[in-house]
């Protein structure tokens, strides 16, 4: 028997690892940071990796790139569990877990078209984030997404 371990992903020299991602959801991740294909960014995406605390999960590497805010607050809606590393000099300097905003503005389209951030309107979609169940609410019409918020990001 073979005991010798595989390295998938050759480590980075600096730049950001958003691990613990909910399995599916890298592809969004990338999405969300604007990576879309062509790009001079090294990036390193694993999907469906075991976890023991998640049963399965997605991993994104990228090299030279630390998360904006913005960046990190998205996320953390389609992936409440994941965290984030920062990597300089091949050292994990930082390393903390997202946390989800109480309200996004800006972040996500309202899905009633007669709301009025849908409008010809200069207005913000601003929503509340509420836990047990997880969904955002409208704060102009109440409308409520529950799921697939990843289709609604901005």
């Amino acid at each position: 028997m073979n005991t010798t371990r595989e390295l998938r992903v050759r480590p980075i020299v600096s730049g950001t690892v958003i691990d613990h991602i909910v399995a599916g959801q890298a592809i969004n991740v990338l999405r969300i940071l604007g990576i879309t294909g062509v790009s001079d960014a090294v990036v390193s995406m694993i999907m469906n990796v075991p976890s023991n605390t998640l049963g399965h999960k997605d991993i994104v590497k990228i090299e030279n790139r630390e998360l904006k805010e913005k960046e990190v607050d998205k996320i953390s809606l389609i992936s409440p569990s994941t965290s984030i590393n920062i990597i300089r000099d091949y050292e994990v300097v930082d390393k903390y877990n997202v946390e989800m905003p109480s309200t996004v503005e800006g972040m996500v389209k309202c899905t009633n078209p007669n709301c009025i951030s849908n409008t010809n309107e200069p207005v913000t979609s601003k929503f509340i984030v509420q836990n047990d169940p997880f969904r955002l609410r409208c704060l102009y019409c109440e409308h409520v997404i529950s799921e697939q918020i990843a289709q609604y990001l901005l």
